[in-house]
């Protein structure tokens, strides 16, 4: 039994790993901002006979993750296997369009973003989120598991992370720092016996995609059947296409393994489009 902390826990596809985890019979310590969304999935890993923390904690903030690591310690114990979960996109970091034209330059259209027009808030947003909401909690928790053997972190990157989806330039550039930084940990803790891997999902429906790949009577947006067409398993991911591979990655059978971020995409990586 390891001690689990998984940071944005309260969305759909962490807490999905957390009720995994659980299952298997560790402790879940379930971090979110929210914290009625990180109450919600403790308390259905509870009812489901399993031990679980629900904390409201700010991955930007080391004092409010010192905070909960100081909780935890009391109620759980030290972390064996930390999940940076946290992350996100904002429109103000998004491009209206996929491609430039001539016409975007002069369009006056209330709304309308080009690259010229992203606000430097919300770039600082989605790389502090992902990147820095990565590094911190890591800073952290990691140090739980100095001389202590069976530690791991497991990151959460994207397909953004090997070629960068049109619109979302901040995401994409933060995503890609969040595989360099797995890559790099991994050599700088390896002496300590710790190991650090990322997945990195494809194309999962959640509630900060999901307008932009489906219309609300449930078919396809056009970005939505680009995506379908170029997967060759031909769906979008669920939560629970997630779990397998975070099992393993998080334990005993996967000793000899650290520094990779591990696609889970339906193919969508490996296919050229032709």
């Amino acid at each position: 039994m390891k001690v689990v902390v998984i940071t944005g826990a309260g969305g759909v596809l962490c807490s999905t790993l957390a009720e995994a985890l659980a299952k298997e019979g560790h402790k879940i310590a379930v971090l979110d901002l929210k914290l009625d969304a990180a109450n919600a999935v403790a308390e259905k890993i509870k009812s489901d006979g399993g031990t679980a923390l629900a904390l409201s904690a700010d991955v930007l903030d080391k004092e409010s993750l010192e905070a909960a690591q100081q909780t935890i310690h009391k109620e759980l114990g030290k972390c064996d296997i930390l999940i940076n979960g946290a992350g996100g996109n904002h429109p103000l970091a998004t491009t209206s369009h996929t491609h430039l034209s001539e016409s975007d330059l002069t369009n006056k259209t209330e709304g309308l973003k080009t690259f010229f027009d992203l606000d430097l808030k919300g770039v600082q947003f989605v790389f502090n989120l992902n990147f820095l909401g990565t590094l911190l909690p890591t800073q952290v928790f990691a140090n739980d598991m100095m001389g202590r053997k069976g530690c791991s972190v497991l990151n959460i990157s994207s397909m953004n992370a090997f070629t960068p989806l049109t619109k979302i330039p901040a995401y994409s550039g933060a995503k890609a720092a969040v595989s360099n930084f797995t890559q790099w940990l991994s050599v700088y803790l390896s002496k300590m016996g710790i190991r650090v891997n990322a997945l990195a999902p494809g194309f999962f429906l959640t509630e900060q995609n999901r307008t932009l790949l489906t219309n609300p009577d449930g078919s396809l947006t056009q970005r939505g059947e680009t995506i379908i067409n170029r997967t060759p398993l031909e769906r979008f991911g669920k939560p629970e296409d997630l779990i397998g591979t975070t099992l393993w990655l998080c334990g005993d059978g996967a000793e000899f393994v650290t520094g990779v971020v591990v696609p889970i995409d339906g193919g969508f990586n490996a296919y050229s489009g032709v």
